[in-house]
């Protein structure tokens, strides 16, 4: 079952411009990951501090895999330092 994942970010004062980079950074790397169907960055128009990272998963255990990943290790990293606080991740499935 494929799993839907909203990763929800707010950048720190003055640090919007280094988070849209690190987001996309992240793209391609994780789009040649093994089981990732979609992984795209949108920004808030309203907020440029606002970002959301919207992926699919062929399943649970190739997202967990992300997370072992040299570019979202770095990625975590430097989110930690540029965060306003801490990002929330949503996971959804298909509603039956």
């Amino acid at each position: 079952m494929s799993l839907f994942v909203i990763a929800e970010f707010l950048a720190a004062p003055g640090q919007h411009d280094r988070l849209r980079t690190a987001l996309e950074a992240l793209i391609e790397p994780t789009l040649d990951e093994p089981g990732c169907l979609a992984y795209r960055a949108y920004a808030d128009p309203n907020d440029p501090a606002r970002m959301v990272i919207v992926e699919r998963w062929e399943n649970r255990q190739a997202f967990d895999e992300h997370f072992t990943t040299p570019h979202l290790r770095h990625a975590q990293r430097v989110l930690d330092r540029i965060l306003a606080r801490p990002l929330t991740l949503r996971t959804l499935v298909e509603a039956p």
